[in-house]
């Protein structure tokens, strides 16, 4: 009996991969590599299809007996989606309805999918619980919401069970350096506060010195890749144990500044790593910081690595090493 993960060449789902099969699972992936690397892929068998071809799809669910699917794959650029929201709604929301159809004529019950604090918006308090309004400010957000209710309905209808995980700021990498973030292009301030000591730009630049914080850079909750692993797992076997769908937050409950992260990062690299102040941007919301208490409680999943000195010196080994 397999796991089928979605998106599985890519930077969080190669994380989960890796993690499965530590554990011994049988772990098929599907990707049709536009962001993934096929040299990320830790798979028993890989597929390189895109998930709107629902019959090739019904085919590898067969062929292996899933049991579950982990969703990572969809599109995850806020600012792309800003002006390519058709293509955003065509590859996630079309891309999981595919899924899903897929997974009702093979007879797949279990789903963990990948969303995002993006499904928020603006928060109403800090920190965010699962309980607080979803009011997504760029289509990113919308679809992954989109995602979820399309899966809330599919459970009404077809009795299909899901555990959407939303999770603030993916960072790290593997311990034995082997996997780490290889997005192109690089959106994410920590591999950008890094390219700086590795010589692929000059500066940083902190977009808002003016937020009402301690230090007035914007604050965001940091997760290691390696905790969410962990988180993915515990969601599907809370399925497969005949849970029923819910909703849960991924975050250590704590947040670092901008200029903390810069920080940190100069004393793990022992780089300067000259900074620029630079304009807001337009949506950044001031604080972000997620309640993991349910997912806790309810998954028994604790996060292990939340240092953010634990975070960068993972990411920067990896980069060294690669």
């Amino acid at each position: 009996m397999g796991i089928l993960v979605t998106g599985g060449a890519g930077y969080i789902g190669s994380h989960v991969c890796k993690y499965l099969k530590e554990l011994g699972e049988e772990v098929i992936v599907v990707d049709n590599l536009e962001t993934g690397y096929r040299d990320s892929v830790i798979a028993d068998a890989f597929y390189e299809l895109d998930i709107r071809d629902t019959d090739a799809l019904i085919d590898v669910m067969k062929s292996h007996d899933i049991v579950g699917v982990i969703h990572f794959a969809a599109y995850s650029l806020v600012g792309v989606s800003m002006v390519k929201p058709y293509e955003y709604y065509d590859n996630n929301v079309v891309g999981t309805l595919s899924l899903l159809k897929a997974m009702q004529a093979a007879e797949v019950d279990n789903i963990v999918f990948s969303s995002t604090a993006a499904t928020y918006g603006e928060p109403e308090s800090v920190p965010i619980k699962e309980s607080d309004k979803t009011e997504p400010t760029n289509p990113y957000g919308e679809t992954k919401l989109a995602m979820e209710k399309m899966m809330k309905w599919f459970d009404t209808a077809y009795g299909m069970k899901y555990v959407a995980l939303r999770y603030f700021n993916a960072a790290g990498a593997s311990k034995d350096m082997s996997l780490g973030e290889r997005h192109n292009p690089e959106t994410h301030l920590i591999p950008l506060i890094l390219q700086v000591p590795l010589g692929v730009r000059e500066n940083i630049s902190i977009f808002g010195t003016d937020y009402n914080t301690p230090d007035g850079t914007a604050i965001r909750d940091y997760i290691h890749v390696q905790d969410l692993a962990s988180a993915h797992y515990l969601a599907l076997k809370y399925l497969l144990d005949g849970n029923g769908s819910d909703v849960f937050n991924l975050g250590n409950g704590s947040g670092f500044s901008v200029q903390e992260v810069i920080d940190t990062a100069r004393a793990v690299t022992s780089h300067p790593i000259p900074s620029v102040e630079a304009e807001r941007r337009a949506g950044d919301p001031e604080v972000l910081i997620a309640s993991s208490e349910k997912a806790q409680q309810v998954l028994g999943w604790e996060p292990k690595h939340s240092s953010l000195d634990e975070i960068i010196r993972d990411a920067w080994n990896y980069y060294n090493k690669n």
